[in-house]
């Protein structure tokens, strides 16, 4: 039996949802001037390593490491300009070589201020976030994602929580402005294109496989989330690498605080991996759920077929990956290709194909 419906609990969800997403904005702006500040303290330090006749630019980026192949300054002067972040890796020779993060992207002995900014005012709205996913689900009397716009609010809200985990072993802060921008995005889509009320589940999704299915489906499609973004970059910082090599200008020196392709490429592809594997359970478990639901474990419905289509193109995406066949930029856009297909199946599908999961639509 279904509990009463809290209309309370449910305006409460959305001014959290509100709080969140005005929090959420003012931490992609301390990202994007973390980036920006960095970016004009490189260049500054590129310009007196040239008026003092260095023969190769100071390599100065984020994230420290053993084997960090980059220069250091020395000078207190020089360390009170510098970024607060140290170690870089040069790929290319003289002044033509391309600054990048280290590979291993562990945490420099400096602080960056901005980011560290960015980063608590993340936490901040994680937490208001997750009160507005709570209250939701209290609101509802069942797990809040019934729904296009509860699954979206608290997809949304593990992105950002597992962006935050991230951290702990990782400084990924050059993420912090794609991550939070797209954070940003699923709240405004979630509140202007597919706000719900609270309300009850159809029958079909009265069942503790809607808890198994969809929270796996919300957990992987998060990080699906990351690996585009990381896929994005890896495109860029290629593009920035091959256009150095070649003579040309670097003229995203913000980039430098981003490792380069190669590793950017190597951490997508590890939790491209995990996500996969949590797909996979996403089709299983939904089959299984089908045939308690309608009788049979698949009947060619355009969801069922377009989660199958997700599951083929990372598996592709893996397969190519893993013999290296298909590295750089084709593995970065095939793993869009894939997020393409996860925003195709969430959107598209769940508005204008009528099927039997039709129900899951606004």
């Amino acid at each position: 039996m279904p509990f009463g419906i809290n209309e309370t609990m449910g305006q409460y969800s959305e001014l959290f949802m509100l709080l969140a997403a005005g929090t959420y904005t003012v931490a992609f702006i301390a990202f994007a001037w973390d980036l920006a500040k960095s970016s004009k303290a490189l260049r500054a330090v590129d310009l007196k390593a040239a008026q003092a006749g260095a023969a190769t630019k100071v390599p100065v980026a984020a994230g420290v490491g053993a084997g960090s192949a980059g220069a250091r300054l020395d000078g207190p002067a020089d360390r009170a300009e510098r970024p607060s972040s140290s170690a870089a890796r040069t790929t290319g020779s003289g002044a033509g070589g391309v600054v990048t993060a280290d590979g291993d992207m562990k945490y420099a002995t400096e602080r960056r201020v901005p980011a560290r900014v960015a980063v608590a005012l993340t936490t901040l709205a994680v937490l208001i976030h997750g009160a507005g996913v709570v209250t939701r689900a209290l609101g509802a009397g069942r797990v809040p994602w019934g729904n296009m716009y509860e699954f979206l609010t608290t997809g949304a809200f593990l992105v950002a929580a597992v962006f935050l985990l991230s951290l702990i072993r990782r400084d990924l802060r050059f993420l912090g402005t794609f991550v939070v921008g797209l954070v940003i995005i699923m709240l405004v889509a979630a509140s202007v294109a597919f706000w719900t009320p609270v309300g009850h589940l159809v029958p079909a999704l009265q069942s503790y496989w809607l808890v198994i299915h969809v929270s796996i489906a919300v957990l992987s499609s998060a990080l699906f989330t990351l690996t585009f973004a990381m896929s994005a970059l890896q495109l860029v910082q290629s593009h920035r690498q091959k256009t150095v090599a070649a003579g040309g200008a670097d003229k995203l020196g913000f980039m430098r605080l981003v490792p380069s392709a190669l590793s950017l490429e190597n951490l997508s592809y590890r939790i491209n991996a995990i996500a996969f594997i949590g797909w996979t359970f996403t089709l299983m478990f939904g089959a299984i759920w089908a045939e308690k639901a309608w009788g049979r474990f698949w009947g060619w419905d355009t969801k069922e077929v377009w989660t199958f289509v997700i599951w083929v193109v990372y598996a592709g995406y893996l397969h190519a990956r893993a013999t290296r066949g298909w590295t750089g930029t084709r593995a970065a856009w095939l793993s869009i290709v894939g997020y393409l297909c996860v925003i195709f199946n969430f959107t598209i599908v769940n508005q204008f194909f009528n099927g039997l999961h039709s129900y899951s639509g606004l």
